[in-house]
């Protein structure tokens, strides 16, 4: 595909997302967008996307930061995100994202979750990441 019309693409996709016009999208937009497709995502589970995505630290993705993952960005910068991110959550030191550390992080971040539920969301990540892997 011509690099010309690779970017426009790019740039139509994104902008669908953005939905106010600001040239950055946020984890509502995000997900929006996603309910909008027939998919399911918790505002937890936009703000961590974005959080993933967002290249400098403003909590919002851009355009740079949108093509990067499209395009699936360098290998080894995406294999350090997910380690940083993946750092967060693990918080009992066993190597792994347990329920009880993850009920945390969340509380952390305003989410009010029980351990069921969060056994519940780790459950279905690790079912998604069987298919898609």
């Amino acid at each position: 595909m011509e690099k010309e019309h690779k970017e426009t693409m790019y740039r139509r996709v994104f902008d669908h997302f953005d939905e106010d016009g600001d040239g950055r999208i946020s984890a509502w937009e995000l997900r929006q967008c996603v309910e909008a497709m027939g998919g399911a995502m918790t505002a937890e589970e936009a703000e961590a996307a974005v959080e993933c995505l967002d290249s400098d630290g403003d909590g919002l993705v851009g355009l740079d930061d949108f093509v990067r993952f499209v395009e699936g960005g360098e290998e080894e910068e995406k294999v350090n995100q997910m380690k940083e991110a993946f750092k967060m959550y693990e918080m009992d030191g066993c190597g792994c994202i347990t329920p009880k550390s993850l009920k945390r992080m969340l509380g952390r971040l305003g989410e009010s979750r029980s351990v069921d539920e969060c056994q519940v969301m780790i459950s279905r990540f690790f079912l998604c990441f069987v298919i898609l892997y």
